[in-house]
């Protein structure tokens, strides 16, 4: 019984060198190379300026954004300390 312990013991060992790869860890591989792949596609497609231009834009919408979710916060604080005045008057 001794013998057959060491033996299902280096099965395991043997079975663990070769693991089924997580699919969490394969779609995290694959979209890099995706991106990699879109990037030279669009290098080939787009000149220098005109890929400058996209990621200009692109910036502006990513710059809107958050100002528009600053506007929002700043809009909930007046409405709170206008609610606050109010009431204590």
């Amino acid at each position: 019984m001794q013998a057959a312990t060491p033996q299902g013991h280096k099965a395991e060992q043997t079975h663990r060198t070769h693991p089924v790869p997580d699919l969490r860890e394969v779609r995290a591989n694959a979209f890099p190379r995706v991106t990699d792949a879109l990037r030279a596609v669009e290098s080939l497609l787009l000149s220098s300026g005109q890929r400058t231009a996209r990621r200009n834009a692109w910036t502006s919408v990513l710059e809107d954004r958050r100002r528009a979710r600053d506007r929002v916060e700043a809009q909930h604080v007046l409405e709170a300390v206008a609610g606050r005045t109010s009431r204590a008057t």
